[in-house]
């Protein structure tokens, strides 16, 4: 099948990578000429696990390329995915001027029957929104339908989340659009589910949702646990056990960041309130959420007091392991609170430093972990990075100035971590067995 795909983000340019891996002929498109000609080289833009390996084959096999041409695409196409940016407005309603205007451009470029699929995440409606947009601005009575076909896609996992989807939502009103679309999935065998276009839609925003609502609930828990001794880590783990509620996504921390939960649930909030309903829920979600960075930094501030001269060192700066995406990464929040706090930060990320680089160009940036920690009054766990995972904490505690442990992500037994030397906090976790308030 002949495919294009609009937008080579995350989203866009996996999509385009696994569908010519299975066998489709795929044409990438995107305005930034510089990009597609680095894709065209076989020099992917982002940072994905597996992703330059396949686009490499892909592209040498001939199922695959890129170009800024969109009307090319679209007239070479059979399917047209859109999986553009839809960014937060300063209302935090999310911006379409950039599905509109990819719209806009397939309504001119229409020479037969297309089947146009929104991927990128927008609120319930837009599907009607494209197909209007496109009508408006066809020069000829060509056909076409719309799809809604949300991705659950996670970075860092992007190519096998892809390749084996938990499910694959088809939002169409039309049946001939739908069965177009199940065809292309065909090859990966997964659940596939067919509802109307706005059903579609508002899967995606309830699902991140969800998601997001058991993070901050979770971590609305670990506040209790600080202050009452409790284990925030085994309240969690039995929590779990029990079928109704799963294990995922309990892990109590500094919260969510990344392009999709905090937009998405902020999006959602407007529009349970553009149809005059109580958007409480949802901004609660987003209040645990902003507020976890300042606890975080209030407890280092606690434990080293006034923070002018003192050295924090940050280990990952990426919202998330295997990405080096930024975008509303806890870490950016912290170094800005220490800055202004008249702290010295270093810090150190396997992937995302050049990023954070030019927007904190005053932080040390260092070449491992263990440059980190000399001479540092505090350590502190950003990103879960698995080469963080069995560091040799004898020599970080032999180089810092005090040995203070800062767990952002509970990656650490705190048990262990005292019996080093260490003063450690983990988020939902007791400084100290002894030290916890009892209230009756």
């Amino acid at each position: 099948m002949k495919i294009a795909v609009v937008g080579t983000g995350y989203v866009g340019l996996v999509t385009g990578v696994v569908f010519a891996d299975l066998g489709n002929e795929a044409l990438c498109v995107d305005i930034d000429a510089a990009k597609v000609d680095a894709i065209n080289k076989g020099q992917s833009p982002i940072y994905e696990p597996g992703l330059d390996d396949l686009l490499q084959r892909n592209l040498e096999e001939g199922r695959l390329r890129a170009t800024t041409d969109l009307a090319h695409a679209v007239r070479e196409s059979e399917v047209v995915f859109i999986c553009v940016g839809t960014p937060p407005t300063d209302t935090g309603e999310p911006d379409l001027k950039y599905v509109d205007a990819v719209a806009a451009e397939i309504g001119r470029a229409l020479n037969g029957y297309k089947i146009v699929v929104n991927k990128s995440t927008v609120p319930v409606g837009t599907g009607d929104r494209v197909r209007r947009i496109i009508e408006q601005h066809r020069t000829e009575p060509h056909e076409f339908d719309v799809v809604s076909n949300p991705e659950f896609l996670r970075e860092g996992s992007a190519i096998h989340d892809t390749l084996n989807p938990d499910r694959i939502v088809i939002g169409a009103d039309n049946p001939r659009a739908a069965m177009k679309i199940v065809e292309l999935y065909a090859p990966l065998e997964r659940p596939m589910l067919i509802t109307n276009l706005a059903t579609a839609e508002i899967i995606k925003y309830a699902s991140n949702t969800f998601l997001a609502l058991k993070i901050s609930y979770i971590n609305a828990i670990a506040d209790l646990c600080e202050r009452t001794g409790a284990d925030v880590v085994q309240v969690a783990k039995a929590m779990g056990y029990d079928q109704r509620i799963g294990h995922a996504f309990l892990q109590a921390g500094l919260g969510f960041g990344g392009s999709c939960f905090p937009k998405d649930v902020q999006a959602f909030a407007h529009t349970v309130q553009r149809y005059q309903l109580d958007p409480t829920l949802f901004q609660t979600i987003l209040d645990i959420n902003h507020a976890r960075a300042g606890q975080f930094v209030a407890q280092i501030r606690n434990r080293l007091g006034e923070l002018q001269g003192k050295t924090v060192g940050l280990l990952g700066l990426a919202f998330k392991p295997n990405t080096d995406d930024i975008r509303e990464a806890r870490a950016l929040e912290i170094i800005r609170l220490l800055l202004d706090a008249g702290a010295t930060v270093k810090a150190y990320d396997p992937v995302a430093m050049p990023r954070v680089q030019s927007l904190f160009p005053q932080v040390h940036y260092c070449r491992n972990a263990y440059e980190v920690a000399e001479n540092a009054d505090a350590l502190a766990l950003i990103t879960e990075w698995n080469e963080f995972r069995q560091l040799n904490f004898e020599r970080i505690r032999q180089t810092m100035r005090q040995p203070n442990l800062f767990d952002g992500r509970n990656l650490y037994d705190p048990q262990r971590m005292r019996k080093l030397g260490f003063y450690y906090y983990g988020v939902g976790r007791a400084a100290d067995p002894s030290e916890f308030k009892t209230v009756l």
